[in-house]
């Protein structure tokens, strides 16, 4: 049973010039206690689909078709008053800066107890005594006295299990961590890994894990979607898209990793760049920089088909995908 459902998405931002679609049919699902990471370049979608999902689009972005369903319930067609509510309750969101989602005028104290007052029915002295187990289930040591400083108190990596901690306040059945270990030190990026593991393990929640980072899909995902020009190109297991992947856009990326047990002089990479929202061609999105294009690439825009474990919207696997469907 999916905790989230993500069903043909279409992201549009209108504007004098005609209208550019940022997000085009987005599809997939996670299941409770799952962790879906969302792989990509710059640009390529993922914090957008993350803000659709948590109700945050910018204006004049907007949700132009397709359904965003959380556990059994549409939230993309909700008022502002209605998704807020749910976004505190029902959805925690972790973004790349800490100071972002901190107020630097409050406690860190205040700030957590405000939000586990509005979602839950405790009492100002049990939301406190909840607030300080909160620090500490997110590793930050002498919760009693810390949880009276201020952020600016606080380190970058402190902070973050802060942020960590808000979202967890109201108990969501869905984190969105948009690049949460992105600014932090390498040392730093493991613990909070772990502890987005924990979290999901010990709290069944869904986690969606936007990211850029190989190596913290690797560690941290159960599932991965690579996303490219405001599509899915590539969505499966993570061992089988990382060990075996099916699309040639997966494959570059995972052949621009380093590999410690190979001795390369250089790092592969993909010639070009991704193509901006006003100039997608025709077909394949990803069909200027693929080695491997011939005549349909060219005309028809794949959807994703089967391609051995994994799914890819890729006419490689077309002849496979029309013999099992």
């Amino acid at each position: 049973m999916s905790l989230l459902e993500v069903k043909n998405l279409v992201v549009e931002f209108p504007g004098r010039r005609g209208t550019l679609r940022a997000l085009d049919d987005i599809s997939f699902s996670i299941a409770p206690g799952e962790i879906l990471g969302v792989v990509g370049e710059s640009g390529a979608g993922k914090s957008l689909t993350g803000a659709a999902i948590i109700g945050l689009l910018e204006p004049p972005g907007r949700v132009a078709s397709g359904q965003i369903v959380l556990e059994g319930q549409r939230i993309d067609n909700l008022g502002h008053e209605q998704m807020r509510h749910i976004r505190g309750r029902h959805i925690g969101a972790i973004f790349q800066d800490p100071l972002t989602s901190l107020n630097p005028l409050y406690t860190v104290g205040r700030q957590l107890t405000e939000t586990i007052l509005t979602h839950l029915p405790v009492t100002p002295g049990e939301a406190r005594e909840r607030a300080i187990q909160l620090l500490r289930d997110t590793g930050i040591p002498a919760a009693e006295q810390r949880i009276d400083h201020y952020p600016h108190q606080f380190s970058g990596g402190m902070r973050q299990r802060v942020v960590i901690a808000l979202a967890l306040a109201a108990e969501p059945k869905l984190i969105v961590a948009d690049e949460p270990t992105t600014a932090l030190d390498v040392s730093i990026q493991a613990q909070i890994i772990q502890l987005l593991k924990n979290i999901c393990k010990s709290r069944g929640a869904a986690v969606m894990l936007i990211t850029h980072d190989m190596g913290v899909i690797a560690e941290t995902c159960d599932r991965v979607a690579v996303l490219y020009a405001g599509r899915i190109a590539e969505i499966g297991p993570v061992h089988e898209v990382i060990n075996h992947p099916a699309h040639p856009y997966t494959v570059g990326l995972m052949a621009s990793i380093p590999d410690m047990e190979q001795d390369r002089e250089r790092l592969n990479q993909i010639d070009g760049a991704m193509p901006r929202l006003n100039a997608i061609p025709k077909g394949c999105a990803f069909n200027p920089r693929c080695t491997r294009t011939f005549d349909r690439c060219l005309q028809e825009r794949p959807d994703l088909m089967a391609a051995g474990a994994t799914r890819a919207a890729c006419w490689l696997h077309a002849a496979h995908s029309e013999v099992t469907a």
